[in-house]
């Protein structure tokens, strides 16, 4: 009978940009595709295309969210997103890699929504934090992506500590004491390139999410109680308390579908977070790109693609976060298109869009 049946867990992966998310996502990836189990993958972007979805195995069921951010403009598509790789593909568990954008209370919304139509159970949030950066972030007193970084962790039932191998001895000391001083609950775990060796922690995931208070089913009093655990006002829909976006930056566009919203805006849900998606016509010069790569201002921390460089035979994915870049050769699957995307707080998208349509010129 359909009572019987074993509720499907579901991890969410949080974390601001750059930090590690996608890299944690294949690792846990291979991790359950050696267990024998089937995991399905939901997978929300601020841009226009799902990039990061090429480095999933196709045989992977995946859904992608584009256009916005899961915790605001398109939350309340994630429970009907939930819901279909359920009815379709029957996996043995999800795993959500939300924007590095969002707050993950706001997506508990969504998740404890789709408990209603299909047998799930949220196990685990799981932070990536990005050591180096929440170290500078706090010492330059930055603002807004500080404190979303803040309750991001404050959110966590388990938090990797990642990109230590960057840290001297007494900053990794600094950083964990700071994650303690956040999240006294959240068991800590120092990674390089999020590299686990042991999860067994996945299969007491289920008690740490109980012990941290959050929601597996949809009443009223366990949203509360969760949102309460987050430092947040219950009665404020889920909203922060000590918000990170300012509330006109936080509101729904009400004033559009959301059909209509995907169709004709590159809108992006919080103001101080911004996305600039470009189309490439054809293939480019590598070492002119990398230049234009290099020479990015500070505050556009993210930025990733795919391209076709004019001097090689093949196609990369390239990922940029904090003025480091990887490029890996890759076959697309299906039709994918040459793009990049680039994410950051209040930078100059016509000056970035010239220099880009610049480079397809002088090939």
């Amino acid at each position: 009978m359909a009572e019987n049946k074993a509720l499907i867990p579901v991890h969410l992966l949080s974390g601001f940009l750059g930090s590690g998310k996608t890299t944690l996502l294949t690792n846990l990836l291979e991790y359950y595709k050696g267990q024998g189990l089937k995991p399905a993958v939901i997978m929300n972007e601020l841009g226009d295309i799902n990039l990061d979805g090429q480095l999933v195995d196709d045989e992977v069921p995946m859904s992608e969210m584009l256009s916005g951010c899961i915790c605001c403009t398109i939350r309340g598509d994630l429970s009907m997103e939930i819901k279909s790789l359920v009815d379709e593909h029957q996996p043995d568990l999800i795993v959500i890699e939300s924007t590095g954008a969002a707050n993950p209370i706001e997506i508990l919304d969504g998740v404890t929504e789709a408990a209603m139509y299909c047998r799930i159970e949220l196990q685990s949030v799981i932070t990536v934090v990005d050591g180096p950066e929440l170290l500078q972030r706090r010492r330059s007193g930055k603002g807004r992506t500080y404190k979303l970084m803040q309750e991001q962790i404050r959110c966590a039932t388990r938090l990797l500590l990642n990109k230590v191998d960057r840290l001297e001895p007494e900053e990794l000391v600094e950083a964990q004491q700071l994650l303690r001083e956040l999240n006294e609950h959240a068991p800590v775990m120092a990674t390089i390139r999020c590299f686990v060796d042991d999860w067994e922690w996945l299969a007491s995931s289920k008690q740490s999410a109980a012990s941290s208070a959050l929601p597996t089913v949809t009443t009223a009093g366990q949203q509360r109680e969760s949102a309460a655990s987050c430092g947040c006002d219950p009665n404020r829909d889920h909203e922060c308390a000590e918000a990170s976006f300012d509330k006109a930056e936080h509101e729904h566009e009400h004033k559009y579908d959301h059909a209509h919203d995907q169709r004709n805006h590159h809108h992006h849900t919080h103001d101080h977070v911004m996305v600039l998606t470009h189309y490439l016509n054809g293939a480019i010069d590598s070492e002119a790109f990398e230049a234009l790569l290099k020479r990015l201002p500070d505050n556009i921390y993210r930025a990733k693609g795919i391209v076709t460089f004019s001097d090689t035979a093949s196609r990369f994915l390239f990922q940029y976060a904090y003025k480091e870049t990887d490029f890996m050769r890759i076959t697309p699957q299906g039709d994918v298109n040459d793009v990049a995307v680039f994410i950051g707080e209040h930078f100059s998208k016509e000056s970035l869009l010239a220099e880009l349509e610049q480079l397809e010129r002088n090939v």
